[in-house]
């Protein structure tokens, strides 16, 4: 590569990275400059949307229906029911969705969108509130709508001043405060949040039990206290679980004997081969609820560095047994 090469590819290199820190500039600033002027008009709404018997239908047309349905989905994920609907589609049947229990968020740059003002007296006459995210105060949208929120931006990120960036960025952080003022409303929790994430990491970790993945019945390995060590080592080792619960004639846990403590008493050259399961155990074990989260079962084995509980009823019954393998497998940890 020639030296005047270098200097072309270096120049671009830096045209890049300086437009790339123009444009955070600018979408901040434009994110900024929406706190000094949400106000009264954002409240109302919040308050309008809390009364809804209905939903939240969001609509916005090009890059601002793109932005509507992520405002669609956090709405939904967070407490408040929403759905998006492209105002095209509305004027072809898609309207027939949208009831006088719903809300209508409207969302235009210009507010100007010819798809959206075909709908605007239709939307009237159905009696559906409309509250609209737009730049322009004087639009036709924020003229009809029953609450304009401001969402102007002083210029786009784009250098030609043309593409919607930073009045987009500013849509999307708009819609998100209205979210999150109504999951805070409502006393949304990190519990509620996992029941509509059912999938994710999120959802397994507050909606998993340890009911829902402890080993039970004849796979959690269990003796007497009398029972002969030999007999013990056989019941550890056919169950896979690398310890055995020691219980009662009424299920009561007295102790626990695990693959540790073996290693540890053939350390001592004990003689094992006269010992009864209580003269081996290790009384006052780690145990859970079984209705307690599988999460805090895992966080109990890292904190005690073992890798099994013990797991009671309601009775303080033993009823199961759980391990790390069985959390990883659950995919808890």
């Amino acid at each position: 590569m020639t030296e005047h090469a270098s200097r072309t590819v270096a120049a671009s290199a830096q045209r890049a990275i300086t437009l790339a820190q123009e444009t955070f500039e600018i979408e901040a600033g434009a994110v900024l400059g929406l706190k000094n002027r949400v106000g009264a008009a954002f409240a109302q709404a919040v308050s309008l949307v809390l009364a809804l018997r209905g939903r939240v239908v969001v609509m916005g047309m090009g890059k601002s229906g793109h932005i509507g349905r992520k405002i669609a989905a956090t709405l939904a994920s967070t407490g408040t029911p929403a759905m998006f609907v492209h105002p095209a589609e509305a004027s072809h049947g898609d309207l027939g969705m949208i009831t006088a229990d719903d809300l209508v968020l409207a969302i235009s740059n210009s507010g100007e969108s010819a798809e959206m003002a075909v709908l605007l007296p239709v939307l009237k006459r159905l009696g559906a509130p409309l509250v609209a995210i737009t730049g322009n105060a004087q639009s036709t949208m924020a003229r009809h709508a029953d609450l304009w929120l401001d969402s102007g931006v002083a210029k786009e990120a784009c250098p030609l001043n043309l593409a919607p960036t930073a009045s987009t960025t500013a849509q999307l952080a708009l819609g998100d405060a209205l979210a999150v003022a109504l999951l805070d409303a409502r006393g949304f929790r990190a519990e509620d949040f996992a029941r509509s994430h059912p999938g994710g990491a999120l959802g397994r970790k507050l909606l998993t039990h340890v009911s829902d993945v402890m080993r039970t019945g004849s796979a959690v390995p269990r003796v007497s206290s009398d029972t002969s060590f030999s007999e013990l080592m056989r019941e550890m080792s056919s169950k896979g679980l690398g310890a055995a619960a020691i219980v009662d004639a009424q299920d009561q846990v007295l102790g626990i004997f695990t693959d540790g403590d073996l290693r540890r008493l053939v350390e001592q050259g004990r003689d094992l081969r006269g010992c009864q399961a209580r003269d081996v155990m290790h009384p006052g074990p780690q145990t859970i609820a079984r209705d307690a989260l599988a999460v805090d079962a895992a966080d109990l084995m890292e904190r005690m560095r073992i890798n099994c509980v013990l797991v009671l009823d309601a009775q303080g019954q033993l009823c199961g047994a759980i391990s790390s393998n069985d959390l990883m497998r659950a995919k808890v940890i």
